[in-house]
């Protein structure tokens, strides 16, 4: 009698042991697969965020380069203006600086 019951615990115990094995086996699989979906699921929103930053920068790029134009218009004026300020400025004191500079150059030190 005892061996027939030990020989009915070891078959419990067997198949617990593999009842627990599919049990295992099958966290492991949902893990795997709840992991891939995770992976596949940030892919997209990397994908997706991508696309919505390069169109932003796009948008940006065309934004500054068509206003380029008109900026690179207006440094030039502005240069033009200046240029033409030096201009009237040297011309105001070219005579005085003209008549500096013979000045020193006949003016012989002893």
């Amino acid at each position: 009698m005892d061996s027939v019951r030990g020989q009915g615990g070891i078959q419990m115990l067997l198949t617990a042991e593999q009842d627990a094995q599919h049990i295992v086996n099958n966290a492991r699989n949902s893990k795997m697969a709840r992991l891939r979906q995770a992976k596949e699921e940030a892919d997209r929103e990397v994908q997706l965020y991508r696309t919505n930053m390069e169109a932003e920068h796009q948008k940006k790029i065309s934004d500054s380069s068509g206003s380029s134009g008109s900026n690179v218009k207006r440094l030039e004026e502005e240069t033009d203006t200046k240029i033409k300020n030096l201009k009237e400025s040297a011309s105001k004191v070219q005579s005085d600086i003209v008549g500096m500079l013979i000045k020193y150059v006949t003016t012989v030190k002893t």
